[in-house]
Formats: C-alpha cells, structure tokens, sequence
C-alpha cells in the first residue's frame, strides 16, 4: 500500500455528505491541539495536506482522504477546545454522532493522544464511542519526540489504564515531527484495512 498516493476527495458537513461506497474508514479522532492533522501529514508524507491550523480546533467538518485508492482516512472534527462558541460545539457533536450512528462506516479507530499527559474526560468519551461501535482501535501517542526516554514506558502504562483498553489493543509512540513510529503506524493500518 502506497501511502503517498493519497488524494483528497471531499468534506462532509452533514450526514447526507457521508461516503458509503463499501470501501474501509479508518476514522481518525483526537483533540484539537494534540497534533492529529500532522500525524496524518507525516502518515501519507505531505506538508500540510490534511490542514494544520495556525489555531486548535479548525477542522470541523469530516475531510475524506483516499489512500491508493483502497481506504479513506477520515478526518474527524477535533473536540474539547474551548474557544469555539457552544453552537459550533454542538453541531460538531451532532456530526460525530450521525457518523458514528451508521454501523458501516467505522472500520478502524484511531485515536491520537498526547503522549506527554493523562487522556482527558473528552479523550475517554472518543474511546467510548469506538468502544460502542465495536471497532478495532489503534491509539497513537504522539509527540513522543517531547518526552524523555525514560517517561515513555510510565507514561504508556498511564494512558491504555485511563483508557480501559486491554493489552491487545495497539498502542503506540508517535511523533509527527521526527517520523518516529510512522512505518509501525502504517503496518497496523494496512493490517486492519486490507480485505
């Protein structure tokens, strides 16, 4: 799977915008500032194709990214920002919901965290939602690159607990600035995705 033949195919700003034509979502979710838009960037090797906000919280629509014409990386609207008006929060949540509504869309989760601090209340709500769909989740902890060595292994123990998600679960290091962790990233997704 070439991960560098990525195109942008659309956003959807309301259910009936969804992509149902059959082909695997992977659903990619995480808080407006933990760097989820630059994960993707370092995923697919492109500057600033999935947008990098010079601000949190500017993805808000759901943005269709085909990968080698064999999945889509969805970009989801990034929540717990609290500069955007409550209206605004509101229909973002109603978005995520309709999608999340449609058992056929999810293929795979995955959620981005810090991998510098305890997932917030708002981070174990996204993985409840994957949770409620009965799909498979990968959870990146990005920003390793920030981290000593030595706080990784504790600081990895600290999430999956906060999470309440078993060890089969992957979770993995991240860092979208150094490529740390993007070929065990793409693997797993290719693993999860491929028919």
């Amino acid at each position: 799977m070439d991960f560098r033949k990525t195109e942008f195919i659309k956003s959807a700003v309301k259910p009936d915008d969804f992509i149902r034509d059959g082909l695997p979502q992977a659903a990619f979710a995480g808080r407006s500032n933990v760097g989820k838009s630059s994960v993707i960037n370092s995923i697919i090797e492109r500057r600033n194709y999935a947008r990098v906000g010079s601000s949190p919280g500017k993805t808000n629509q759901i943005n269709y990214f085909l990968v080698d014409k064999r999945f889509y990386i969805v970009d989801l609207p990034g929540y717990g920002f609290a500069q955007v008006s409550k209206a605004e929060r509101d229909r973002w949540g109603r978005l995520m919901e309709a999608y999340f509504a449609e058992p056929d869309l999810v293929t795979l989760g995955v959620q981005i965290v810090d991998a510098r601090h305890k997932p917030t209340a708002d981070d174990i709500t996204m993985m409840n939602w994957f949770k409620q769909s009965q799909r498979d989740v990968i959870v990146v902890a990005n920003k390793v690159d920030k981290c000593k060595k030595s706080e990784v292994p504790g600081n990895v123990a600290r999430i999956r607990e906060t999470l309440d998600i078993s060890q089969d679960t992957p979770l993995m290091g991240y860092s979208a600035a150094t490529g740390e962790g993007r070929e065990a990233l793409r693997i797993a997704l290719s693993w999860a995705l491929e028919p």
